[in-house]
């Protein structure tokens, strides 16, 4: 009886490993239904950080390429811009809020340690039955590592229409004497919307790494409040950054990565039709476009005029792709996006058409 059971159990493993095997090979596709943005209204050009720090308009452009950034006015939260950018996925989908199955918010700044920010955008929407949980995947990074949290969701079939919205006010936890960090950060927000696509679109396999040698090149560091006890899990938090060692890393270890990432979805550097990075800033951008052997031309660039708005900056390229005509269906991007930790990730994205979904592909809303 014992020897019978053992291999019943032997036999279910197998079968267990097998369907694996099949899902695993054969990924269920999903796509970017629709993507949405928001950035503040309130404009900080390169003559106010002039006017507050010992630095030059020539020297910002220079060294960062940036010429202006948008930055939260007081008491604008996180999840205010959040919910605009989800907003905004929806209405460039025609789609309605309510008929979203779950919301994915990553930040690094949230409005509060406890509840998570998706519940607050879900009230801020007024969407009161959907389910929403945040997860910080090391702020400039969760562009790509978010977005893989949602695109797994679609794939176990319990999810047809979930909208992973990216927000950051990295511009409002920067050290009042940080004359490089207020050049160089805005505030912003970004949201995918995603939904099984047809066979031959969409997100293709997505690599993701973690260098925790480099945990200090790119942190928030705890400031203890002036005579009383220190507080583990509130402000006031400074962002710290390392440009220098920001730099080396892009340089050194993101080419190599995109090769990696290029293959991994059978096609090369050459044949992808627009190069989509994290927006550290503009000059470091387009050097690593250089680094990659590929022209500028493939380059997106908005940091000149947003800043680096964190995890959310990759969206933002792409929204302002989709707007200016030069990203269109059945184009393949590639998507890298590295930040704090140090994490990165990386992807190809064949852009959809709205005909790639619809209520005859398996398991669309």
């Amino acid at each position: 009886m014992r020897q019978a059971f053992l291999g019943i159990a032997h036999d279910i493993a197998n079968d267990v490993r097998s369907v694996r095997t099949v899902r695993n090979s054969s990924p269920m596709p999903v796509g970017i239904r629709s993507i949405g943005r928001y950035v503040p209204d309130l404009e900080v050009s390169n003559a106010d950080v002039v006017a507050r720090f010992d630095t030059s308009d020539e020297w910002i452009r220079e060294k960062l390429g940036i010429h202006t950034r948008r930055v939260a006015r007081p008491g604008q939260l996180t999840s205010d811009l959040a919910v605009e950018a989800l907003r905004d996925a929806c209405t460039r989908a025609d789609i309605d809020p309510g008929t979203i199955d779950l919301v994915i918010c990553c930040t690094g700044t949230p409005d509060h340690m406890l509840p998570a920010m998706a519940a607050a955008v879900l009230r801020k929407a007024g969407l009161y039955d959907i389910r929403g949980f945040d997860v910080n995947a090391g702020g400039c990074a969760g562009g790509v590592f978010a977005l893989d949290v949602g695109v797994k969701y679609i794939r176990s079939g319990d999810y047809h229409r979930v909208a992973v919205v990216i927000a950051d006010t990295v511009a409002q936890c920067l050290d009042p004497e940080d004359r490089t960090g207020h050049a160089i950060f805005g505030d912003g927000a970004g949201c995918y919307l995603l939904e099984a696509c047809r066979e031959g679109s969409g997100v293709g396999p997505t690599l993701m790494r973690t260098k925790p040698e480099l945990y200090d090149v790119a942190f928030t560091e705890r400031q203890d409040p002036p005579g009383g006890l220190p507080n583990r899990f509130s402000g006031p938090n400074y962002m710290r950054m390392d440009g220098r060692g920001v730099r080396d890393f892009a340089l050194d270890v993101v080419p190599d990565f995109a090769e990696q990432v290029v293959k991994a979805a059978g096609t090369t550097l050459d044949d992808v039709d627009l190069i989509v990075t994290h927006q550290a800033n503009p000059t470091l951008l387009r050097r690593l476009v250089r680094e990659l052997g590929q022209p500028e031309s493939k380059a997106v660039v908005v940091a000149d005029r947003f800043g680096n708005t964190s995890g959310s900056s990759v969206i933002l390229a792409l929204v302002d792709a989709v707007d200016s005509g030069r990203l269109r269906p059945g184009d393949d991007v590639l998507l890298v996006s590295f930040g704090s930790g140090m994490s990165y990730g990386g992807t190809v994205l064949r852009w959809c058409a709205p005909e790639d979904f619809g209520a005859g592909l398996v398991g669309a809303a």
